[in-house]
């Protein structure tokens, strides 16, 4: 049997009525997705738990198996994992986004008007880090660089205590509102504040104003916590996989759970990522004998970001024809039974442009198993009116790798 869960993140939305009163997966075209959900099973199931952000680090850990009640200590400490940075059972990692503000005035009269820089190149990102390092780094504080926007810092013998908000939660909003709060944050504020006066005269952003893009010209500190204890995803359910993904995070959980990672040349979680190399990488894993494919797309997540509904609707048909399409064929033509479950990790509205934590939408088809045909069974946000939930993400998991 082989398996693959396909995680279009952050797919999941509301009725637009621009799109007549229909969401994005419900607006998009996707024939190959609603061809397994035709023959398979849809059904609803709550990522979040109670009482936790709605984050990708507790939605994908949730996804991939793990109750993140028990095994959540931070998403900063996977996305470190992800890019080889070790740590103690005493460091605390960080998230530092390099983001745009824009205004004049003090910082706190910023606005965070992009989290990811306009998707700065990770060539460029890490000049810049490296210079927020030769500034701020000492002997108990490093920055590591990562990729785009996306990078890693790391205090010995830190602290996690602190309330710091994520950088996608405030696009549009002043960013005094939302400084890092805590007895003892005033140090992550201060090179905050400080890292502007550094980056926004950096000839790597006076290059990129030149060309008309978005300077990242100030770091954000955000997603704290201590290193993780995963249980091996071998001995959960039996089987030898790996994670595909652009996403640092996605690759820490991974690395954290014992499967192998994938790098995909030209991945990029946006929309302009190579989708075909995603699919071919995951064919050549299930042709190189392993069981299981954790294959994860940004790209309609990166569109609500950024208010692009056009962008979301467009990923999620390219996700359809150019992943699911091949893989699914591939499947077919094997000699193995399959399964595959299809989902988002969260929801990412388009008019709040961040995460929420309701319940998402599944298919889950089983090459050994098939349902009687339906066409009316389809992917989408009503797939609940067909009463198969699951009220935590992990049981849909346990339920996914279930031997039949």
């Amino acid at each position: 049997m082989k398996y693959l869960i396909l995680v279009t993140d952050g797919a999941a939305d509301e009725k637009i009525d621009s799109l007549g009163g229909k969401t994005p997966l419900e607006a998009a075209d996707m024939e190959n997705i609603n061809a397994l959900a035709a023959k398979g099973t849809v059904g609803m199931v709550k990522t979040i738990p109670d009482g936790m952000a709605p984050g990708s680090d507790v939605a994908n850990l949730s996804v991939m198996g793990y109750d993140p009640k028990i095994y959540h200590t931070g998403r900063s400490p996977l996305e470190a994992a992800s890019i080889g940075v070790s740590m103690s059972d005493t460091d605390v990692a960080f998230r530092c986004n390099i983001v745009t503000l824009k205004g004049e005035g003090p910082y706190e009269n910023k606005i965070i008007i992009d989290h990811s820089a306009g998707d700065i190149t990770t060539e460029e990102a890490q000049v810049l880090i490296q210079a927020i390092n030769q500034s701020f780094g000492t002997y108990k504080i490093q920055f590591h660089p990562g990729f785009s926007y996306r990078h890693a810092m790391v205090i010995h013998d830190g602290e996690i205590h602190y309330d710091l908000t994520p950088p996608h939660d405030i696009l549009d909003r002043r960013v005094g509102d939302y400084l890092p709060k805590g007895k003892g944050a005033e140090f992550i504020e201060k090179m905050m504040r400080d890292s502007y006066d550094l980056l926004a005269c950096h000839p790597v952003n006076l290059d990129r104003v030149r060309r008309g893009l978005n300077p990242a010209n100030s770091i954000w500190i955000w997603g704290q916590g201590r290193k993780p204890a995963l249980t091996p995803f071998y001995d959960k359910y039996h089987v030898k996989g790996a994670t595909i993904s652009a996403v640092d995070l996605i690759k820490g959980i991974g690395i954290c759970a014992g499967l192998e990672t994938v790098n995909v040349p030209g991945a990029t979680g946006t929309i302009d990522t190579n989708f075909e190399g995603k699919s071919e990488a995951a064919i050549e894993q299930f042709k190189n004998g392993l069981d299981f494919v954790y294959l994860h797309l940004e790209a309609p997540d990166e569109c609500s970001h950024q208010g692009d509904l056009q962008g979301k609707i467009k990923s999620l048909e390219i996700i359809d024809r150019k992943i699911v399409g091949p893989v699914v064929s591939y499947l077919n033509q094997s000699d193995d039974a399959y399964k595959v479950l299809i989902l988002p990790d969260h929801e990412t509205p388009m008019h709040i442009r961040t995460h929420r934590e309701k319940p998402v939408p599944f298919v889950l088809y089983d090459s050994s198993n098939q349902k009687e045909y339906n066409p009316g069974r389809v992917y989408g946000e009503d797939s609940g009116t067909t009463g198969l939930y699951f009220d935590q993400g992990y049981k849909l998991t346990d339920y996914f790798f279930k031997r039949s």
